[in-house]
């Protein structure tokens, strides 16, 4: 967690506009009433519009699948050094079959000895996606020999929306929701 307080609070229900209260029912009808959300109800038309494509990459039409989405969306979190993104997805990175070791492989990259070579593609390219927003001849030709056309963009598309969402977290300074854990690796 970068901050230790939000600057942007979560909106409790009566602060809420009929609009917004009228999406935060929709998140609590689906069990996800959660900091993120009512942090980012503060505009309307833009959670809105980030529900359509962060429903896309979330949802079984992401061609990488839920365990390498997840394993790129959880790198992420790590090298953008949003807390709240890791630990909500953790806990889904879990429940998708990853392991002790693969957390703590993620934490410690493409090179961790837990990956096998298209993990290790995967993984080297997300950390250049984040760091450099861009991937180089290598790690193309890595991501090429293990994925195709559809799941490279998928890794992009991915990265690049848990970059901007991690990037809401950290500057907004959303707080963890009662049923997570912080990361020691991941506090201010």
């Amino acid at each position: 967690m970068r901050l230790d307080q939000p600057r942007l609070a979560p909106l409790g229900d009566a602060e809420l506009s009929p609009a917004q209260a009228e999406l935060i029912a929709s998140f609590q009808a689906r069990g996800a009433d959660y900091n993120i959300f009512r942090t980012f109800v503060r505009d309307p038309a833009a959670l809105r519009a980030f529900m359509v494509w962060g429903g896309h990459i979330l949802s079984e039409s992401n061609p990488l699948g839920i365990r390498r989405r997840e394993l790129a969306i959880l790198r992420t979190g790590f090298l953008c050094k949003a807390g709240y993104e890791w630990a909500q997805h953790e806990r889904i990175g879990r429940a998708a079959g990853l392991t002790d070791a693969e957390i703590a492989g993620l934490k410690a990259g493409a090179d961790a000895a837990c990956w096998d070579a298209a993990d290790r593609a995967l993984l080297a390219a997300t950390d250049q996606l984040v760091t450099r927003h861009f991937i180089d001849d290598a790690g193309w030709a890595a991501l090429t020999d293990h994925f195709s056309e559809s799941e490279v963009l998928a890794l992009i598309f991915t990265v690049g929306q848990y970059t901007m969402v991690s990037m809401f977290l950290n500057t907004t300074g959303v707080q963890l929701d009662a049923d997570l854990v912080a990361d020691p690796d991941l506090r201010a």
